[in-house]
């Protein structure tokens, strides 16, 4: 008799389990699991802050490339509490970040890693969560622009949800063509006639512009000229 009422305790077994398993609440448990853990992970890389708006122009004074100016409006939201300094960077050829500016914050120190030259913006107050700030930077470039073909490139560093690139031509020497690369894809995009205008005092404009663009791409303005 006992061993009966013991294979027939075994027997039930299964079933109950597999019955507890196919419980709907059993896998919500799950699913919400696996929701706090991606969540927790995109808390921990959010960064610091968020880019609401990116605008940048590069300006050619002279025929030859020899000088140039960059201009940069960045709009910002901070991710985190008790910011209290920016980090900026450049690149390209020649030599870069000539007569630094910035605005707000006061540049305090710029060091060099690989191609990148990074400068580090004291705030000189305290910024907190949710509070938004509008960085003006602009530098000068020596001998950057010496070759027929050139470009500018955008790299996106932070969750960023809209970019425009524009670049300034001398009266006497405008853009033959334009493209834009995105590196990480290989893939172009050429500019038509609508990208480009001639400006009252007869320099060329090239403008483009990307709503939502890939987190860690580099956007590649190219010209030849």
């Amino acid at each position: 008799m006992t061993s009966e009422v013991q294979k027939e305790k075994v027997s039930k077994e299964p079933s109950w389990l597999s019955g507890l398993l196919d419980m709907p609440w059993l896998a919500l448990v799950i699913n919400i699991a696996r929701l706090g853990i991606r969540v927790l992970r995109g808390l921990s890389s959010e960064g610091v802050y968020e880019v609401l708006e990116y605008e940048t122009t590069l300006e050619l004074h002279d025929t030859k490339g020899r000088m140039a100016t960059f201009k940069k409006h960045e709009r910002v939201r901070y991710l985190q509490d008790h910011i209290i300094a920016y980090q900026d960077q450049g690149w390209g050829d020649g030599k870069i970040l000539v007569n630094y500016r910035c605005a707000p914050g006061i540049p305090v120190d710029r060091y060099r890693s690989g191609y990148k030259t990074f400068v580090l913006i004291s705030l000189r107050d305290v910024k907190n969560r949710g509070e938004v700030d509008e960085f003006n930077i602009n530098w000068n470039i020596r001998n950057g622009f010496l070759q027929r073909r050139g470009f500018w490139a955008t790299e996106v560093c932070h969750p960023t949800r809209w970019i425009k690139v524009q670049v300034i031509f001398p009266k006497s020497r405008p853009p033959l063509r334009t493209w834009v690369l995105e590196r990480n894809l290989q893939r172009t995009l050429v500019l038509g006639e609508n990208s480009r205008k001639q400006l009252p005092d007869g320099r060329w404009l090239v403008a483009w512009e990307r709503s939502q663009p890939r987190l860690y791409e580099h956007y590649i303005l190219n010209w030849e000229w």
